[in-house]
């Protein structure tokens, strides 16, 4: 698949993709608006009012059980859209979006966009890369979840949200880690505490700050880069940030099994 270089820096990596003149007729339906913890994006089962465009934090899909008990099951930061029913025909899901990591991004009215992706095949080209990146993702981390250790997984995750993120600090509660590590919370504390000890994060009260990303992704399994890549060879190369610089930083003192 051959990959286009972004027309325009965008803090969301689609919107970036998008030929010029596709992301003129989007940018006027376009509202920026924070996003807020625990915000619900949409509804299982309702049709979607709005599709989102983040362009730093995290949403979290979440697929509800009969009996009340939630997993996440795919994360959508800013390389992608919250809308992804639209992208494939339909206007409702079985699974919701909400905030996990609060933000900010870029709202429009979820009619209009179909009617956009409807006028352009250069735009539905773009979108529908991104789902099928979304789907690798998923599915990447459904056999992550089978194969690789907590603290394994924990390092990818964090390295998931950063990237995502402008800064070494942000909001990442233990309710969050435990459903994308599919663990209860007591999990989260001694993977979160092995990684603190190691000198790789400090973890204080749902807030993580990264001390030593270059540890943090040699604690990781191999379903990180994969997911990254994947998604660079679809999207093409996130824009560099000044935040990722610390990656170079001298390794500190590590635990044995991070």
């Amino acid at each position: 698949m051959t990959r286009r270089q972004p027309t325009e820096t965008h803090a969301n990596r689609l919107l970036a993709l998008l030929p010029a003149r596709d992301y003129r007729r989007l940018h006027r339906h376009l509202e920026r608006i924070p996003l807020t913890y625990r915000q619900s994006l949409y509804r299982a089962r309702r049709p979607l009012d709005f599709v989102y465009f983040i362009e730093t934090g995290v949403g979290s899909l979440v697929n509800t059980m009969a009996n009340g008990q939630a997993a996440e099951v795919g994360t959508i930061g800013n390389e992608g859209v919250v809308g992804l029913p639209l992208l494939l025909g339909d206007d409702r899901a079985p699974t919701s979006v909400y905030v996990q990591v609060p933000g900010a991004g870029l709202r429009m009215p979820a009619a209009r966009f179909s009617a956009e992706l409807a006028r352009s095949a250069s735009m539905r080209s773009v979108m529908h890369r991104y789902a099928h990146a979304l789907f690798n993702q998923v599915a990447q981390s459904a056999a992550c979840n089978h194969f690789h250790s907590i603290q394994q997984r924990c390092c990818r995750w964090i390295l998931m949200t950063h990237d995502r993120m402008e800064s070494d600090e942000f909001l990442l509660t233990q309710e969050f880690l435990a459903m994308m590590l599919g663990v209860q919370r007591t999990g989260v504390s001694v993977a979160a505490g092995a990684l603190q000890r190691a000198g790789l994060i400090r973890y204080r009260r749902g807030v993580v700050t990264i001390l030593d990303r270059r540890g943090l992704r040699q604690g990781a399994c191999e379903c990180y880069g994969i997911s990254k890549r994947e998604f660079d060879r679809l999207l093409g190369e996130p824009p560099v940030r000044a935040a990722k610089a610390r990656e170079v930083r001298p390794r500190k003192r590590r635990t044995d099994g991070v």
